[in-house]
C-alpha cells in the first residue's frame, strides 16, 4: 500500500487536473456518511472508469475512506485514513470494475450499519473538487451538496411535499431547490431539499412527526 505525504493530498492533486480524484472523492465519501448518519461497520467502494485505473496513485482510496469517516478535504488526517479506519474497527474494501458508468470518475459505496441495514450510494466526481450523488438505494437523484440540505425518506403520498414546505416556511427557512425522486407511484420516495438557512434539531424533530415520514437527514454544506 502506497505511503502518502500531506502534499500529495492538499498540494497539486487537490488543485490540479486530478482534484476530482482526491477532493471530489473525499467529498463523495463525506456526503455519503452524512446521508447514512448511523454508525457503519463495513463499507466497500466499487470504482469505475479512471477511478478504477488510477485510484492508488492519486490517493482516491484514502480520500474516499477519509471522507466517509467524516474528514473534510482539507483535513491533514486523510493521509492516515487506513490507520484511522483500522483503529475504529471499520472494515473497508476497494473493488475495481470495467463495467460501464455514467461518468469516468464514479464510485458506488455499499455500507452496512450497526442496525443491520445496507445502504448503496453512487457518487460522481465532476472536477474541481465538486461531486454529484446520483443514486441513493437504487433511486436516481441529483444532489450536489452546495447547500444545507434535508434528505427525506418518506411514503409517496398526496400532500407530503406541501406539508414539508409549510413546516419549513413556519421556521422561516427558505427553500433554494426542492426535488422529489421515487421508486414508483405510491411507494418510497426521497426528497432533496436545499435551503439558504441553517436548520436546527427542532426542525428535524417536527419533520419526523409528519405522517408517512420514515427518516430525515441533514447534510451541512462543506464549503461556503
Amino acid at each position: 500500500m502506497k505511503d502518502y505525504n500531506i502534499f500529495d493530498i492538499i498540494g497539486p492533486i487537490m488543485i490540479g487536473p486530478s482534484s476530482s480524484h482526491t477532493a471530489g472523492a473525499c467529498r463523495i465519501g463525506y456526503t455519503a456518511q452524512n446521508i447514512i448518519k448511523v454508525p457503519v461497520t463495513e463499507v466497500s467502494f466499487t470504482l469505475y472508469g479512471s477511478f478504477a485505473k488510477t485510484y492508488k496513485g492519486h490517493g482516491t482510496d484514502i480520500a474516499l475512506l477519509g471522507g466517509f469517516m467524516g474528514l473534510r478535504p482539507d483535513d491533514e488526517r486523510i493521509v492516515d485514513s487506513f490507520k484511522i479506519a483500522d483503529n475504529r474497527g471499520l472494515k473497508y474494501t476497494f473493488i475495481t470494475t470495467e463495467d460501464d458508468s455514467p461518468h469516468p470518475n464514479t464510485v458506488k459505496i455499499t455500507a452496512k450499519t450497526n442496525r443491520l441495514e445496507t445502504w448503496e450510494i453512487v457518487g460522481l466526481s465532476i472536477g474541481g473538487g465538486k461531486m454529484i450523488i446520483s443514486s441513493i438505494n437504487g433511486i436516481d437523484v441529483q444532489y450536489t451538496g452546495d447547500y444545507n440540505t434535508l434528505v427525506t425518506h418518506h411514503n409517496d403520498s398526496s400532500g407530503m411535499l406541501a406539508k414539508i414546505s409549510t413546516l419549513l416556511s413556519e421556521h422561516r427557512i427558505n427553500i433554494a431547490f426542492m426535488k422529489l425522486y421515487r421508486e414508483e407511484k405510491g411507494k418510497k420516495a426521497i426528497g432533496i431539499i436545499e435551503t439558504d438557512e441553517n436548520i436546527d434539531k427542532k426542525v428535524l424533530e417536527e419533520l419526523m412527526q409528519i405522517y408517512g415520514m420514515i427518516n430525515v437527514n441533514l447534510i451541512e454544506k462543506i464549503y461556503d
